[in-house]
């Protein structure tokens, strides 16, 4: 990882670690508000239970594959069906996505 990747990396995990966090809040805020109204019975819960409610929500309706198959068996059959120039964009791409990609280096030919 180079030195300019790191500052734009370390912000956009702050920003899903903040995400998480605040996802946190809402369902322990909502879960507060409805379920002590709606059923007789129903207690508040604190945020370290609310953030297990919202793992075990997203073990039980999400699991943990992630979007689609980007990791696995469709990952490969895309790169597979590419040109080897369009691997080379597609992996040129992913690069500056986070990170700026790499200078070539001129001077090792000389």
């Amino acid at each position: 990882m180079s030195m300019n990747c790191k500052p734009k990396c370390g912000k956009i995990f702050l920003l899903v670690v903040l995400g998480i966090a605040a996802l946190g809040w809402v369902v322990m805020a909502l879960w507060n508000w409805l379920i002590p109204v709606l059923f007789t019975g129903g207690h508040e819960i604190d945020y370290v239970q609310a953030m297990g409610v919202l793992l075990l929500s997203k073990i039980l309706f999400g699991g943990f594959r992630g979007r689609g198959c980007w990791k696995g068996r469709c990952q490969q059959r895309g790169m597979e069906n590419m040109t080897p120039e369009e691997r080379e964009k597609f992996q040129t791409g992913m690069r500056s996505w986070c990170c700026k990609p790499k200078q070539k280096d001129t001077d090792a030919s000389n």
